[in-house]
């Protein structure tokens, strides 16, 4: 697994960057292919030519449904059974129909995305996820998923973000009174607990419609107690920006959180996931990862050089290869001191590989990689995982630790823009459904 941070698109207008990453269900997709070994292909066929929902007059298929749902399976880590197909089924619709209302608003305004975009996004992810885009789309078909259901969600997510910059991005000022206040905020509480926090966020329209959602909230929270991951749940169901970094919003103080959400968090252990939080226009599910009390810097900022070691494995190695490679990687682990002579050492092993030390930020890492390369020690290196090349490790060759420096003038501003910009987007959406005819079958 490569640990360049395949989740963020850096995407940039008029020096603002966009609030959603169209490569964030891409994104979810490699890392949970590097992961889950579980396949969607078990789905209970249905009837292809059968309607699942109409969206003003255009027909959301069961064959685009069941399609979706592969998926969502595929790619959250939701274990495929039959009874969690069925809990997640309206889930899913809904966020078809949202795509539909989003896709028809994209065409009104005339945007349109050409497929040299989407391949290019497609490449991007490859290179980023050291996977090539046959490997990609072979794990796709291996699922029961056509490359055209990944193709049409990408798109989608690159139109709406055009359509919410567009209408929105020239409506949204942030002043220099509000950067003060911030500022003045967090300079009064650089001495008081932060919490490192991730969010998943599911939104409704009316009071109706709140209760409707409330159970299926629940229900994400316990596919994440029983094991789903956070980060591919949020990636896949969240509504909130934070989804494009796997729900990940990073060290806040609790004054910058939504009060509710910041009367749970307060409570929380590391390592908890809460019960659904509702909120005037949502439910949050949080996640507190690490609790930190000092006015140190955030370790998200910390630096770190990462050399990538591998012994290849082809992907129907038997157990006896597997097992003498495992010995060969712990070895090398009791071995290595530094990165000058690990590509010495991993090469002693049958086609052991090394690649260049890569400088890296903690915060643009997968948080499966912070976790793995948190506490291991400069030339040592992290737990053995297998993937798609074989066993691979990464070797630490340098930590920095960040300074305990507030952000800059220039960070709050994008935040505050990113923020507003979030709002108003999910408030168009809202308005879209609000009056969207949607018959659902």
């Amino acid at each position: 697994m490569k640990f360049a941070d395949v989740f963020a698109s850096g995407s940039q207008r008029a020096g603002r960057k966009l609030f959603l990453s169209p490569l964030g269900v891409a994104a979810a997709l490699v890392m949970a292919l590097a992961t889950f070994s579980a396949s969607a292909q078990d789905l209970p066929a249905s009837d292809s030519q059968a309607i699942a929902a109409i969206v003003n007059d255009h027909v959301i298929s069961s064959y685009d449904l069941d399609q979706r749902i592969k998926l969502v399976i595929l790619s959250s880590g939701i274990p495929n059974t039959p009874d969690n197909i069925t809990r997640i089924r309206g889930q899913v619709l809904r966020s078809l129909v949202d795509e539909h209302l989003q896709g028809q608003e994209a065409q009104r305004l005339n945007i349109e995305v050409a497929q040299d975009e989407v391949d290019k996004a497609f490449d991007r992810i490859a290179q980023r996820s050291n996977m090539s885009v046959d490997q990609i789309s072979k794990a796709l078909e291996e699922g029961g998923v056509t490359r055209a259901t990944l193709e049409a969600q990408i798109r989608n997510d690159i139109a709406w973000n055009r359509v919410i910059q567009q209408s929105f991005g020239p409506l949204v000022t942030v002043g220099e009174g509000e950067i003060e206040e911030v500022m003045r905020r967090l300079e009064e509480e650089s001495g008081q607990p932060r919490y490192l926090v991730s969010e998943i966020l599911i939104t409704f329209d009316s009071p109706a419609h709140a209760e409707e959602i409330a159970a299926g909230t629940q229900r994400l929270v316990e596919q994440i107690r029983q094991g789903a991951p956070f980060e591919a749940v949020a990636r896949q169901f969240s509504q909130s920006p934070s989804s494009a970094n796997g729900g990940d919003i990073g060290w806040v103080h609790s004054s910058q959180l939504p009060d509710k959400v910041s009367e749970v968090v307060t409570r929380m252990q590391p390592g908890m996931v809460s019960d659904p939080i509702r909120t005037l226009t949502g439910f949050y599910i949080v996640q507190l990862k690490s609790m930190q009390t000092s006015t140190g810097g955030d370790p998200m900022m910390d630096q770190y050089s990462l050399m990538r070691v591998v012994l290849p494995l082809t992907p129907d190695a038997n157990q006896q290869a597997i097992a003498r490679r495992a010995r060969e990687a712990e070895e090398f682990r009791a071995q290595v001191s530094s990165c000058e002579e690990a590509p010495k050492l991993i090469a002693k092993y049958v086609s052991g590989q090394s690649l260049p030390a890569e400088a890296v930020i903690a915060g643009r890492l997968p948080p499966q990689t912070r976790q793995a390369i948190s506490g291991v020690p400069v030339g040592k290196a992290t737990v053995p995982i297998r993937s798609d090349q074989g066993v691979e490790m990464l070797v630490i060759c340098g930590h920095k630790a960040a300074q305990g420096e507030l952000p800059t003038r220039e960070q709050i501003d994008n935040t505050l823009y990113e923020q507003q910009l979030s709002m108003m987007g999910r408030r168009h959406l809202r308005d879209l459904r609000r009056d969207a005819v949607v018959v659902y079958r």
